[in-house]
């Protein structure tokens, strides 16, 4: 975890869809498709959530919403606020601190978790760590980047950090 910090600059809030919880969630596609008695929106075509300086990019985005109690008389309940958020190929997750890629990603809001997998690679400046699933617990800034891969000469998480240089800082060519 510390390599991950250090590299990522993982705040307590750095990897939550934006450091600014608050702010509103502005979704773009191609196309929408909207499931009513599920509380699902399907995002479609360069999908892209913004919320304040953080980009959520994918081939396809779907938001869950969180369904209310049933009204008297056997009506459907109405959806609430926002549950969580996957996305779906081609996953970008872009703040003003780092660059995630993989292909793709869960945003639990209750967990208050992000989960990107498939061949990530985050980035901070110079410094890169890969690896399949990177989780991120955005309440503490926590994160874990795995693999399933055990042992020398495999495909473990790695990582390239240069230690001397400020994250925004490029690295010296030799």
């Amino acid at each position: 975890m510390t390599a991950f910090a250090i590299a990522l600059g993982a705040g307590p809030a750095a990897a939550q869809l934006s450091q600014s919880s608050d702010a509103p969630v502005d979704i773009t596609a191609d196309a929408l498709e909207v499931v009513n008695n599920q509380c699902l929106s399907i995002w479609s075509g360069s999908a892209e959530a913004l919320q304040d300086r953080t980009r959520l990019r994918a081939d396809v985005i779907k938001t869950f919403s969180k369904q209310q109690a049933a009204r008297p008389g056997g009506a459907s309940g109405a959806c609430g606020a926002l549950d969580r958020m996957e996305a779906i190929g081609n996953v970008y997750y872009v703040t003003p601190q780092q660059r995630v890629r993989g292909d793709n990603a869960n945003y639990d809001v209750t967990a208050e978790r992000i989960v990107i997998t498939g061949d990530v690679v985050a980035v901070s400046g110079p410094n890169v760590i890969r690896g399949d699933r990177l989780v991120v617990n955005v309440a503490t800034g926590d994160a874990q980047m795995q693999s399933g891969a055990k042992g020398p000469g495999k495909a473990r998480p790695r990582a390239v950090i240069y230690p001397n240089q400020q994250a925004a800082q490029p690295a010296a060519r030799r």
